[in-house]
């Protein structure tokens, strides 16, 4: 099982997304998937993947339609650093 980092902008987001009054319980349900990494349901019900680029450390999902959680694996530790969440435009800026 997983612990989780989280990054000083990952913080903020979720703040952000709370004042927007997005559904935070959404959030939680993908935390728990992610925290055992069942890869078979965040392939299919998130569309998980991994990034390219800059940003080819990092994998992404979509917890719904336009919002996004960036996050990367650290196998050694069995932790998942959160970097990012929001829209496209917002996660990967």
């Amino acid at each position: 099982m997983y612990e989780f980092d989280y990054t000083t902008r990952f913080i903020r987001d979720v703040k952000r997304l709370k004042r927007k009054h997005y559904d935070m319980s959404k959030l939680d349900a993908v935390l728990d998937v992610l925290q055992c990494y069942d890869v078979q349901t965040l392939v299919t019900r998130y569309r998980d993947h991994g990034l390219q680029g800059q940003l080819s450390s990092y994998r992404e999902l979509h917890i719904e339609g336009d919002w996004l959680l960036v996050y990367r694996i650290d196998g050694k530790r069995l932790m998942l650093t959160l970097a990012r969440t929001g829209s496209h435009d917002e996660a990967l800026s």
